[in-house]
């Protein structure tokens, strides 16, 4: 990169910075456990919206896992989940009432609070329908790798986002609180995935998975994207600029070997497609509050109905992280 383009990247960073300066008056501190943040734990950061149902799974799962306090903003639920969560010894939860999409979809409240209480830590930012797979991860904790990537100077992780979803039609079998999601959506996509560079942050752009085969099928330049960098050793000067497919710095995104072997990477299971869906993408494409005045929750509500069946005589069914490397989706890597 030539010094002025250095310098452009600079003034970006430092604008998300001041983004997250200003929006921080948005935000309103619930319950505020941060000093009791032991030095090197590992975080999590995450921002919600009506996901009562779906916390008592998510909080287990990263707990087992290793995560050792939450960061959370929740944008103005009415389902309980702010009492459940106030209630929880190791969340730490700010409120706000604000536009989601005013906030670049949740980037500048989340940048705020992890330049203010993840400074030094390693920090997972994910979503509640989000749970990461990483090699060894059946018998190794997430501390394991982040002490691997430590030992090598490696900042950063990068996870290709894997949508899951059910056999049979998607209302048939209702999600239960504190339920395993993938014990519902436990089929994917395995092959129809769409790669490429990006110039301007040099992370890898990934598209396809049943979202671009069943809803953008027309147009699958359209589709979500799949890449996702939601591991960081964070720094207050670091910033997210596109949900968690993009990082200033730009060195931060190289999570792949530019050269064409094989870095160490993990994989986020998406456990979106659930009963409880049907009723989300309704109220999600009337407020309009989402990536490009909420299309993509336009063409869910569209096409989903209770009786939708997302399957196909390609999908494949979930086994476990080494089924996932064997197909090219994930790597271990150097990582023995």
């Amino acid at each position: 990169m030539g010094l002025i383009s250095s310098y452009r990247m600079r003034l970006r960073r430092r604008y998300w910075r001041l983004r997250a300066l200003r929006r921080r008056r948005q935000l309103t501190a619930v319950r505020d456990l941060t000093r009791a943040i032991p030095a090197g734990a590992i975080l999590a950061a995450s921002t919600m919206r009506n996901e009562r149902i779906r916390l008592p799974y998510f909080l287990d799962y990263y707990r087992r896992l290793g995560v050792e306090h939450f960061l959370i903003v929740d944008n103005d639920s009415q389902d309980g989940s702010q009492d459940y969560l106030r209630e929880q010894p190791d969340v730490s939860l700010w409120t706000t009432c604000a536009s989601y999409a005013g906030a670049a979809f949740g980037v500048d409240w989340l940048n705020w609070v992890l330049r203010q209480h993840a400074h030094r830590h390693w920090c997972l930012t994910v979503d509640v329908d989000e749970f990461l797979l990483y090699p060894f991860c059946d018998t190794r904790p997430l501390r394991a790798l982040t002490d691997w990537l430590d030992a090598g100077q490696v900042r950063s992780f990068g996870a290709m986002l894997l949508d899951m979803y059910p056999k049979g039609p998607i209302g048939r079998r209702p999600y239960l609180e504190g339920q395993d999601p993938f014990g519902i959506a436990s089929w994917f996509d395995a092959g129809n995935y769409m790669i490429e560079r990006n110039n301007l942050y040099g992370n890898l752009w990934i598209q396809g998975g049943v979202r671009a085969r069943r809803f953008f099928g027309d147009d699958p330049g359209k589709a979500p994207a799949l890449n996702k960098v939601p591991l960081v050793r964070w720094h207050r000067d670091y910033v997210y600029v596109s949900s968690t497919h993009a990082l200033l710095p730009r060195g931060l995104n190289l999570t792949y070997d530019a050269g064409g072997g094989e870095k160490t990477t993990g994989l986020l299971l998406h456990a979106k497609f659930l009963s409880t869906f049907l009723d989300r993408a309704q109220e999600e494409a009337g407020r309009a509050e989402h990536y490009r005045n909420a299309a993509e929750y336009e063409a869910y509500a569209e096409g989903l109905e209770a009786e939708s069946d997302l399957w196909c005589r390609a999908s494949e069914r979930f086994v476990n992280w080494k089924q996932l490397e064997l197909m090219g989706l994930m790597s271990k890597g150097n990582w023995a």
